[in-house]
């Protein structure tokens, strides 16, 4: 059955139990103005198109440097994403995607409230064990942390692209000064160096995100 979506106020419930597949994509604009054009242009496209069965959320960021933009979009199942973008409207809303799957959340601050801003940290790595292996490593460094180590870091959601090629970390934190000094601290530190070091697994670096506009039709 298709419906239309309704704007959210916030962005994704990422570990929503009904979301077994994600989707996402992002590309270089030309400063914050055409960014948000950019994002307003998908916004129009998802919600003027009734949305199948199984299509649950999609969220549109800015990165705060003004220089990038993210879509991230949740899905019942792999089935339901391909088709309904092919046929949406020529344009950036049909930009392909990649697809990932949530592998692990670590959930450090439950109480914290809707995140102020979005990391999205990125390895590039030599298949599926190596996926699981630098996600276990660092989600392990971040349940070890010390507590103060990390203030500001509402939780840290890995996903794994389903190609293997790729682990993406998508961090929700309190606000940007929380994120700053957090890679000023030991724990940041500690975790990079292990995947530095680690066969198999390249980190490709992070950027900072807004939340610009979001869609859903439903909840969990």
């Amino acid at each position: 059955m298709n419906a239309l979506p309704a704007p959210l106020t916030t962005g994704p419930e990422i570990t929503r139990s009904d979301a077994q597949a994600t989707y996402v994509s992002y590309w270089f604009v030309d400063g914050a103005d055409h960014g948000r054009a950019v994002l307003d242009q998908v916004v129009t496209a998802w919600e003027q198109t009734p949305w199948p069965e199984g299509l649950l959320s999609l969220s549109c960021y800015l990165a705060t440097d003004g220089s990038t933009v993210l879509t991230y979009a949740q899905c019942a199942g792999p089935d339901v994403h391909g088709p309904f973008l092919r046929g949406l409207p020529a344009g950036p809303a049909r930009v392909e995607p990649i697809a990932f799957r949530l592998h692990r959340s670590v959930v450090v601050d439950p109480a914290a409230g809707a995140p102020g801003t979005l990391v999205a940290a990125s390895f590039d790595v030599d298949g599926a064990e190596r996926q699981r292996h630098i996600v276990e490593t660092v989600a392990r460094t971040l349940e070890q942390a010390p507590t103060g180590g990390q203030a500001g870091l509402i939780a840290a959601h890995f996903h794994l692209s389903v190609d293997g090629s790729r682990v993406l970390n998508f961090a929700e934190w309190t606000s940007d000064e929380a994120h700053a000094a957090f890679l000023d601290g030991a724990t940041r530190h500690r975790s990079l160096r292990l995947a530095q070091d680690t066969p198999g697994v390249r980190p490709i670096g992070y950027k900072r995100y807004r939340l610009h506009r979001s869609l859903g039709v439903g909840s969990a």
